[in-house]
């Protein structure tokens, strides 16, 4: 019987046995119930809640010495590393052919044998509250993207504010010094202030040595860039997430949301603009135990910030490496190439995701950055001085190989070299072929592939030629004005016909 039909029932029991029959035999009559239910409901006017019966799991018996062999092991395993019901139960119908048990079964068993044997303690965690633009947390997660055609795994920074609960995200292909550093101030600018404490996790980027209690070795640059923004630091107690509970809770949202299906998009900035887009939607929604939207909120919140830095923190790992014999100069673990001599002693700046380099004060190359190791990484432009006086080494070179892997030497650039070759000779059209390679630096590889393919079109792969066609745009051509001639007039001639020579010429071949 439904619980709320059954209270009905009671209250009309108590009241027969009350106002009408008085008689525990009577009401039972009258009412067609059990004399035990009269006596129960005058008793009670709730119902007694019904007793489930224990039901034996005869299909458990077989597994439950593996289940307990098994527990009793995790409580001297890693506590990230220990068995799920979900294991527990994968393991008993692989090892114990025949045991059948229920995937609920097995879980229900377990989480009791967990609670008998301490393991499945839950902790209390008091609520925290926060001021206006005090505390904001930060970390990293990982989260993966198909940029390109090609999945890849991504390292994303997340700041969240404690007060109004925005939060700000930003994907990078590693998390480095340069990234973390450069998050933060993009997170600064998307808050359009500085929080005055922002709590970590003890990350190597910030921490380079954890001391007794809450006392930490920094590294100096995150000691420079913390001056710079005039904001204080707390780190938490090692393997205790639960410190920074707002925002490993953000990350788990967020990644939920909006890392669901994989992202897909052409390159990592585009990526990026797609994560703002996210954080400013998320601004609309509301907080449990809030009445407003988070992005109201914030807008309270950035009248209590700090103000922003007047100039940003120089972001930059800079070092001083020295050319090698095949023009590069080694940064980290990798070297990139550049367009100076050997021996030269040029200025490497490592940013988040280039390595600039500059030389007496001006950038002389740049490059993306290489996150593997022991890697060389060259730019063709880089060697064309060398290769007008060793034409020969550029069919075979790697700068060329890695142009053609990137997708930067298109297959009509083979096409007009191997005419220049046959038109000129191998070393002449060689050297013509670098020279239409300067002219990409000049007017850009764009517009140098589109003249190169005219040029094929119209059978010619002179260097003069495509410069003409890439220039043709810029030509301004003098029009001349008609003018009035006047008694020159009565000069003017027929123009001769050829009527006759060409008959003289069928005669002949006649």
């Amino acid at each position: 019987m439904d619980w709320r039909a059954k209270v009905e029932l009671y209250e009309q029991i108590r009241r027969e046995y009350e106002f009408g029959v008085g008689s525990v035999i009577g009401v039972a009559r009258k009412l067609g119930v059990h004399r035990r239910m009269v006596r129960e409901a005058v008793r009670n006017a709730v119902p007694a809640q019904r007793k489930k019966t224990e039901r034996p799991a005869v299909k458990m018996a077989a597994a439950v010495s593996l289940i307990d062999s098994i527990l009793e092991l995790d409580r001297k395993a890693p506590r990230k590393q220990r068995h799920t019901s979900r294991r527990i139960y994968d393991r008993i119908r692989a090892e114990i052919p025949g045991c059948t048990p229920a995937q609920r079964t097995v879980r229900q068993y377990v989480e009791r044998r967990k609670q008998a044997l301490g393991l499945a303690e839950h902790e209390l965690f008091v609520p925290q509250s926060y001021d206006w633009g005090v505390e904001a947390q930060v970390d990293w997660y990982e989260a993966y993207a198909d940029l390109d055609g090609e999945r890849i795994k991504l390292q994303v920074f997340e700041m969240r504010s404690m007060a109004s609960g925005a939060a700000f995200h930003r994907a990078y292909p590693c998390a480095t010094q340069q990234a973390f550093l450069e998050a933060h101030e993009l997170a600064f600018e998307y808050f359009e202030g500085v929080f005055r404490r922002l709590r970590y996790d003890n990350l190597s980027s910030a921490v380079k040595k954890i001391l007794r209690g809450q006392q930490r070795e920094l590294t100096a640059r995150f000691i420079a860039f913390r001056s710079h923004w005039q904001y204080q630091a707390e780190f938490c107690t090692p393997g205790e997430g639960h410190e920074k509970g707002g925002v490993e809770g953000e990350g788990g949202y967020f990644r939920r949301n909006h890392w669901v299906p994989v992202p897909v998009a052409a390159d990592l900035q585009t990526l990026n603009r797609k994560l703002l887009e996210d954080c400013r939607a998320d601004e609309g929604r509301i907080m449990s135990g809030h009445t407003e939207c988070v992005g109201t909120r914030l807008l309270t919140e950035k009248e209590h910030l700090l103000p922003l830095a007047a100039e940003p923190f120089d972001l930059a790992e800079v070092s001083f490496p020295r050319v090698d014999q095949t023009g590069c100069a080694k940064v980290r673990t990798n070297s990139y190439s550049v367009p100076l001599k050997p021996g030269s002693i040029v200025e490497a700046r490592v940013y988040s995701c280039t390595v600039e380099f500059r030389h007496h004060g001006s950038r002389i190359a740049s490059h993306e950055r290489c996150y593997s190791r022991l890697q060389k990484i060259f730019d063709l432009e880089h060697y064309l001085d060398v290769l007008d006086r060793k034409p020969g080494a550029l069919r075979g070179s790697t700068p060329l190989a890695q142009w053609r892997a990137q997708g930067r030497w298109p297959e009509s650039y083979d096409r007009i070299w191997q005419q220049m070759i046959e038109r000129q000779g191998r070393q002449p059209g060689t050297r013509a072929m670098v020279a239409l390679i300067r002219m990409g630096r000049e007017f850009g590889y764009e517009s140098l592939t589109g003249a190169v393919e005219q040029a094929l079109d119209l059978g010619c792969e002179d260097v003069a030629a495509i410069r003409h066609l890439l220039m043709s745009d810029q030509l301004q051509h003098a029009v001349g004005e008609p003018i009035e001639i006047g008694a020159l007039s009565a000069y003017e001639r027929p123009l001769p016909t050829m009527i006759e020579y060409d008959r003289l010429l069928q005669a002949v071949q006649a």
